[in-house]
């Protein structure tokens, strides 16, 4: 596999998420994720989840661990702050994680740097974080919602 097959397949799913929608007659874009974001609890746990799904390709294409941890860091920035009812979901159309972390490994991939390959372990780690950030601001976020509602 090379690394710019995960690349493009990264972009690929970043664009989805990010940018796939434009509002006619501007040039503002917005993706799924936001989206996705305004259903308390489960929707901040899915768009989690996509977005591991690029670092995941970005350890495929051998990207350091300084850089998988500054996207895991992009991912973690847009789970809690999208988890928080209203301000996040605002904060979702504007914060692009997903677009964030392409432009990392893309970077990363014009001009390699002499790292070693991130370990397995790190990349589980940070994916396991991942979800169990997105898992506590999920449930978080629809405490709060059911708390606003009662």
């Amino acid at each position: 596999m090379q690394p710019n097959d995960s690349l493009t397949r990264a972009k690929a799913v970043a664009s989805v998420l990010d940018d796939a929608i434009r509002v006619p007659g501007t040039d503002i874009r917005f993706g799924i994720d936001p989206l996705v974001g305004l259903v308390p609890g489960l929707g901040d746990l899915l768009g989690g989840a996509a977005s591991a799904y690029i670092i995941l390709e970005a350890a495929r294409a051998g990207a350091p661990a300084s850089v998988l941890t500054r996207m895991a860091l992009n991912v973690g920035v847009d789970t809690i702050v999208g988890g928080l009812p209203i301000v996040g979901d605002l904060f979702d159309f504007a914060w692009k994680s997903n677009t964030r972390n392409v432009k990392l490994l893309a970077r990363h991939l014009e001009v390699p740097t002499r790292t070693s390959r991130a370990s397995t372990a790190l990349v589980v780690t940070l994916l396991a974080g991942i979800v169990l950030l997105a898992v506590g601001v999920s449930v978080l976020g629809f405490y709060l919602f059911k708390r606003l509602l009662t």
